[in-house]
């Protein structure tokens, strides 16, 4: 499920949020202060944050030009229509004005998420707190990036893109022939410990499991 990351000093009003969000299924972490997101931003990356203005440290509006993609839903007690536009046009996707109907607000995180998803289903691929950029051929796990080879990127997209499903040593090579012309069968096992090595190393835990007889996936 999606991870929202909540900026908000009101401490009733993040607990209200918090408890919301969590039991629609989301992941949720918290910040008190635009100072404290900032620095959860650098070890995260949430799939959407709700962004309060008035914070102390930083303020939202301080804040919001230093978020890089990531959808940020503005919430907020200013209603005047000149604040909404330069908020929007700063880089926020919606704007929600305080008090809130948490009905409409959960309709509107809903249908940005879609959105979002529907933007990066082209590249970029999720297994637990794993992502795989496509176009760049680099993985992130918490904010650590790892770098991959082509072939290694090629061989970990097409186990993400269905990780419950072991694929076969000889499906791999025929999937990923045109892209990695260097990948043979004598050569396949090492990528393979090529990439596990490097995706634990970031994780502390394995995420590729060899399937007897058949290949590789994903480890639940």
């Amino acid at each position: 499920m999606a991870h929202i990351l909540i900026v908000e000093d009101d401490i009733h009003i993040s607990d209200l949020l918090e408890e919301t969000l969590k039991s629609e299924g989301y992941t949720v972490s918290r910040a008190f202060s635009g100072t404290e997101a900032l620095l959860i931003l650098k070890s995260q990356k949430p799939d959407l944050i709700l962004l309060d203005l008035m914070l102390p440290g930083l303020s939202g509006d301080q804040l919001l030009p230093l978020i890089n993609d990531i959808p940020v839903i503005v919430v907020s007690a200013k209603a005047d229509v000149e604040s909404k536009v330069n908020l929007l046009l700063s880089g926020a996707v919606d704007y929600v004005t305080k008090p809130f109907d948490m009905n409409e607000l959960l309709a509107r995180i809903t249908v940005r998420l879609r959105t979002n998803n529907k933007n990066n289903d082209s590249r970029e691929l999720k297994f637990k707190d794993l992502r795989l950029n496509t176009d760049t051929h680099t993985a992130e796990i918490n904010g650590s990036e790892i770098r991959l080879t082509r072939t290694e990127a090629a061989i970990l997209k097409l186990l993400m893109k269905d990780p419950k499903r072991p694929v076969g040593k000889t499906t791999i090579l025929e999937k990923i022939s045109e892209d990695t012309p260097d990948c043979t069968e004598r050569s396949l096992k090492q990528h393979i410990s090529n990439i596990r090595r490097k995706l634990q190393s970031a994780g502390g835990t394995d995420y590729i499991e060899a399937v007897y007889g058949i290949g590789f996936k994903m480890k639940s």
